[in-house]
């Protein structure tokens, strides 16, 4: 992937702008720029940004998605779907999958620059919402647990009991 990105956008190690790509072009020249590869490249990132845009949006959103993922993990936990508490390690994941993928897809939105001035804005958004993680994402954890645990205390779903006290994915997202 690394590679098809810089053959896309980089050229002899430069940085590769669009606006220089195209500037002083005549008509006539336009159609042997060939950005096949390029579009390629960018669907691809933003096929791979869809399912994980709440991380680059408003902290807000990145907490409200972040907290159902967290309840689904938790029932796919409880139903015995899951071996692992998705509470262990859920504040240092989300560190490391900002680092890891959020980070760097946000910085190629931003590079391939066909959002414009979004791109900064993704980019911008993941990078405070790392920084908020990690001052508030422990607390943030406690409380998914919390919530979650009293609401299997008092919840009485129809779809019955999974485990000691604890309820289908469908009931503990509904209540």
């Amino acid at each position: 992937e690394r590679e098809r990105w810089q053959a896309a956008f980089l050229s002899n190690g430069d940085d590769f702008n669009w606006e220089k790509e195209w500037q002083n072009k005549s008509e006539d020249k336009l159609p042997d720029i060939d950005v096949s590869l390029k579009a390629t490249v960018v669907l691809e990132q933003i096929v791979l940004a869809s399912d994980v845009a709440h991380t680059m949006q408003h902290w807000l959103t990145y907490v409200k998605w972040n907290e159902r993922l967290y309840k689904e993990m938790w029932a796919a936990y409880a139903s015995g779907r899951a071996e692992k508490d998705p509470t262990e390690g859920w504040y240092k994941g989300e560190i490391g999958f900002f680092d890891g993928y959020i980070i760097p897809l946000a910085t190629k939105l931003k590079e391939c620059g066909v959002f414009g001035n979004a791109g900064d804005e993704y980019l911008g958004n993941a990078l405070r919402n790392k920084a908020e993680w990690i001052e508030k994402g422990q607390a943030i954890v406690a409380e998914f647990e919390a919530k979650i645990k009293r609401k299997s205390d008092v919840d009485t779903c129809d779809a019955g009991t999974l485990r000691k006290g604890y309820h289908s994915t469908s009931c503990l997202m509904n209540k």
